[in-house]
């Protein structure tokens, strides 16, 4: 471990406001003398403290900024309201305005990888139309004080275990990515114990359930080194003057460091272009990359339990796939699983998540009736793209409705496939011949987001 990375980064970073906050202040100024701001000059200036401003890492989450949705052609104002609240997390419910509108619940688990839940905005406002939506917004460990003790692998489980408690009986459970393991435990423990708030259903999106199945660079970096390396090399302390001072962590400036050097040409090349689009007075493209930066600068401290306790287990010792995985001392069994539907998905590009180490899901759950498991692979698309963007709304989000309302035991719920039941003796006899027209497939998309959505990584590193 060393102690001082942490204080020696945060010293570097409060150096560096000034000239961060002196950037800011010359383009805002910019933006009210028009007169020179739409000069080349002007916008060449502007677009350079737009990079100095925007070149900087933030501890704090970002908002997630969904107000309203359309709910069957109107719209519904949404409110966010914490269910329930730990020191570590919050259970956030995007409750819908209109009391009228009963709809399938969801717990989306979002990862604790180094980004904020908001990393899955895009997610959380497509299922909104159709679900009631509740997400695991984790907070910053640097910002939770040690007296509230550890945060591991263990707690991580139990988390999602009192939540879908919270949530109540019959609810779905959708995790992205690092939390499928924890959540296919979570769900196992559940069903060992006849918890009645066993999930209808469980979506495991682009996860590390196996990574010994088409291991990628991620994977083999995990293995390359002892679990002591990752500690002594990786793990800090949080410097005086947070509220969770003295606790270990694996840092998120490192985190983010990690992932800027997996694609560090793709990122200059993204704020080159960003630069360029800003000065030649093309801004909503700008705009469109200094969004997603700002989202992608935003990330979170981990706890060295936390961290090491996942690599330990999920990516060196496999301890799921192999049987030996241990949740305060109970041994986790996916084949308990008998009741609760399990849909896996991934991404045919995915380099973070290979094809195939999701779906070894599907053979661990061996004891769920064939008719309650399905599995997709998307083409196309990367990880990011699983559950952001053009192919997660029209491709893989409709499958994820349809399995969610299939299994909706509420009396409230609807077969997302179900055709209005008409009279027996109204229907009209088959004619002798007729021609059948397939409904055309949704167009493709094969634009990724912005800077490459394989380079959001945070979602999962």
């Amino acid at each position: 471990m060393n102690p001082f990375a942490y204080a020696g980064y945060q010293a570097w970073s409060d150096s560096m406001l000034p000239m961060r906050h002196a950037a800011s202040l010359v383009e805002g100024a910019l933006r009210h003398w028009q007169a020179f701001a739409v000069t080349p000059r002007g916008r060449d200036l502007a677009a350079g403290c737009e990079l100095i401003s925007l070149a900087g890492h933030t501890h704090m989450r970002p908002p997630f900024g969904i107000d309203e949705v359309e709910v069957e052609g109107k719209p519904v104002r949404i409110v966010e309201q914490v269910a329930a609240r730990t020191p570590f997390c919050d259970l956030l419910h995007f409750r819908k305005d209109d009391s009228t509108i009963v709809q399938p619940r969801v717990l989306v688990v979002a990862p604790m990888s180094g980004h904020f839940a908001t990393l899955l905005r895009g997610t959380v406002r497509t299922m909104l139309a159709d679900h009631d939506v509740y997400i695991t917004d984790w907070r910053n460990p640097r910002d939770v004080s040690l007296l509230h003790g550890r945060f591991g692998f263990d707690e991580y489980v139990q988390h999602i275990i009192d939540f879908i408690g919270t949530i109540g009986p019959g609810a779905h459970v959708l995790a992205v990515c690092q939390p499928t393991v924890a959540a296919l435990s979570a769900v196992a423990l559940m069903a060992e114990d006849a918890d009645p708030a066993e999930p209808a259903s469980m979506t495991l999106m682009a996860g590390p359930i196996d990574t010994r199945v088409n291991p990628t660079r991620v994977n083999e970096l995990a293995k390359s080194k002892p679990i002591e390396w990752f500690e002594r090399n990786l793990i800090s302390v949080v410097p005086f003057g947070f509220a969770g001072a003295c606790r270990r962590v694996y840092p998120g400036f490192v985190q983010l460091g990690a992932f800027m050097s997996m694609n560090l040409a793709r990122h200059i090349e993204s704020f080159a272009d960003m630069h360029h689009q800003r000065a030649k007075g093309d801004p909503a493209h700008a705009d469109a990359i200094r969004e997603f930066y700002e989202e992608y600068f935003a990330t979170m401290d981990l706890t060295a339990e936390f961290y090491l306790e996942t690599v330990d287990t999920v990516f060196q010792r496999h301890a799921l796939p192999l049987g030996q995985l241990q949740v305060r001392g109970r041994k986790v069994d996916p084949s308990a699983i008998r009741r609760t539907a399990l849909f896996t998905v991934e991404g045919e590009r995915d380099d973070i998540c290979a094809v195939g180490q999701t779906l070894a899901a599907q053979d661990l759950c061996d004891r769920l009736r064939p008719y309650l498991k399905a599995h997709h692979v998307q083409t196309g698309v990367g990880h990011y793209g699983v559950f952001n963007g053009k192919r997660w709304e029209r491709q893989i989000y409709p499958r994820i409705r349809a399995l969610i309302h299939d299994n909706e035991p509420s009396p409230a719920g609807v077969n997302a496939r179900a055709q209005p039941v008409v009279p027996l003796h109204s229907i009209a006899p088959l004619a002798r011949e007729s021609t059948v027209t397939p409904h055309a497939a949704p167009p493709g998309d094969d634009k990724q987001a912005i800077a490459n959505p394989d380079d959001a990584r945070a979602a999962d590193a």
